[in-house]
């Protein structure tokens, strides 16, 4: 369990020297000061929301916006840094998580999924028998299942379009660092062995329990139902988002409120689903290589455990900021089928140098290195496939129900990926490698049919426009003629 800590300092400046006033004379121009200011502070909202995006002043004060959202919307993401074992009910339930986070609001339904997460995880430090553990561990899959989607429509309801990638990442990028530490943290919780008359593996589940309670309770407060009550935002800041809102309403395309018609448009969208057969191909390989790089190192380099440990930290760091790099260039030049595809040909060679280094064909070296190439993918598969799907779908209703309907796909290949790579097949562990390098092979390939798909699909509406249809004042879907997909 990771937790982010934002620490807040005023600078404080020497007051001037000013000559003594009276009483009377101290209050009269302290409130002649006050309405001054107060005025002035209320002249400058109304013109921040009602300037060009293109206005100097309008970009410098949007970006310390930026900022702010950063500071106190993506810390929250930390509590998705644990990948679940839990898959069947933890695919059952991203789809209706995503849907009932745009019912009920995210200052709602994270919190709780949070603390129902917390409350089952310390109950598992105090299970006496494997009908209690067996239903600790799929309520866990369930509660899990319902933070990812939230998370990632709650980035989807404060950032642009242009701003969405780098965002997601940082889910990913908390999944990594939880892998990098993760097996760290608990060696050293099991030195807790005896304490109270409780064995390690008990105190493993009481303090991450715990741990999760306390921060949710916090996040109760902490999180907005949207950005008019976020409370680290000044008027100034909401009015800059209120222009903020106005400039992405063909993306967001409605007022955050899903209907019957929106999950039907999502259902009948053929690009949900192969978003979503992507998905499948990405976490394959994300699972296959994140959960068992520690095992590969061991068993198929010949590492020790402490070794295999602390070996893996520096190829979790690395596969973190590539994605990151990724994610940050992807929307600055809003090309999200590059940002997709770039990685892919450097685990293709690190797969490549696995399956060809079996049986000591290749040094320990040259396959270290390959996992560093394979890194570079394998967090900006997943994110990135999730960040183009996103930008592309409107309105929030469909949004809601594709994102949803694409991670409950994509966690198929948890399932799958826990089947790849048994312990017999070390030390060369053709049958991982093997099907994760035809995975990332078969994600190429579909990107290049949803590019075209885009490119078809614009093309089309281009016509429309030339023609002066009248249509993109009607509908306000991703298939409107107003709507341009980023390719």
């Amino acid at each position: 369990m990771a937790s982010t800590t934002i620490v807040q300092a005023e600078k404080g400046g020497a007051a001037a020297a000013v000559p003594p006033a009276t009483t009377q004379e101290a209050t009269t121009r302290s409130s002649s000061i006050t309405k001054e200011d107060l005025a002035i502070s209320q002249h400058e909202d109304a013109s921040l929301e009602h300037a060009s995006p293109e206005d100097p002043a309008f970009r410098k004060a949007e970006l310390k916006v930026v900022t702010k959202l950063d500071l106190y919307v993506c810390p929250i993401l930390i509590f998705n840094t644990a990948v679940s074992i839990f898959y069947p009910l933890y695919i059952l339930a991203e789809f209706p998580a995503a849907l009932i986070v745009k019912r009920l609001g995210f200052n709602r339904v994270i919190p709780t999924a949070a603390l129902c997460w917390g409350i089952v995880c310390l109950g598992n430090g105090f299970v006496q028998n494997f009908s209690g553990l067996a239903a600790c561990r799929v309520l866990l899959g369930g509660f899990e299942g319902f933070l990812f989607p939230s998370l990632t429509l709650m980035l989807a309801n404060y950032y642009k379009r242009d701003e969405i990638g780098l965002r997601i990442s940082y889910l990913f990028i908390a999944a990594a660092m939880a892998s990098a530490f993760g097996g760290l943290i608990a060696s050293g919780i099991l030195y807790m062995d005896g304490v109270a008359g409780y064995p390690g593996w008990r105190w493993l589940y009481i303090i991450e329990g715990a741990a999760t309670i306390a921060i949710a309770l916090a996040c109760y407060f902490a999180i907005p139902s949207s950005y008019t009550t976020a409370w680290f935002l000044t008027d100034a800041d909401k009015a800059i988002m209120r222009r903020r809102t106005e400039i992405t309403e063909a993306y967001s395309g409605g007022d955050g409120v899903y209907t019957k018609a929106d999950l039907a448009m999502a259902i009948r969208d053929p690009k949900t689903y192969l978003h979503g057969v992507v998905q499948i191909m990405c976490l394959t390989v994300l699972y296959g290589f994140s959960v068992f790089l520690p095992i590969i190192l061991r068993f198929g380099f010949g590492m020790t455990v402490k070794e295999s440990q602390y070996l893996s930290i520096p190829v979790f760091f690395w596969g973190s900021a590539v994605y990151g790099v990724v994610a940050w260039g992807s929307d600055r030049m809003g090309r999200r089928f590059l940002a997709c595809v770039a990685m892919v040909p450097l685990g293709v060679v690190g797969y490549a140098i696995l399956l060809g280094g079996g049986d000591g064909r290749i040094a320990v070296g040259v396959k270290y290195f390959a996992c560093f190439l394979i890194a570079s993918c394998a967090w900006a598969l997943g994110g990135g496939n999730l960040s183009w799907l996103s930008t592309n779908t409107a309105p929030d209703g469909k949004r809601a129900a594709s994102i949803g309907l694409a991670l409950s796909m994509g966690n198929i290949g948890g399932i799958v990926s826990g089947q790849i790579y048994p312990q017999t097949m070390a030390p060369n562990y053709y049958l991982g490698h093997a099907w994760s390098l035809g995975a990332v092979c078969i994600s190429l390939v579909l990107w290049q049919v949803l590019r075209q798909l885009y490119y078809r699909r614009e093309a089309g509406k281009e016509v429309l426009r030339q023609d002066g249809s009248a249509e993109a004042t009607v509908d306000r879907s991703d298939c409107g003629v107003g709507y341009v997909y980023q390719h």
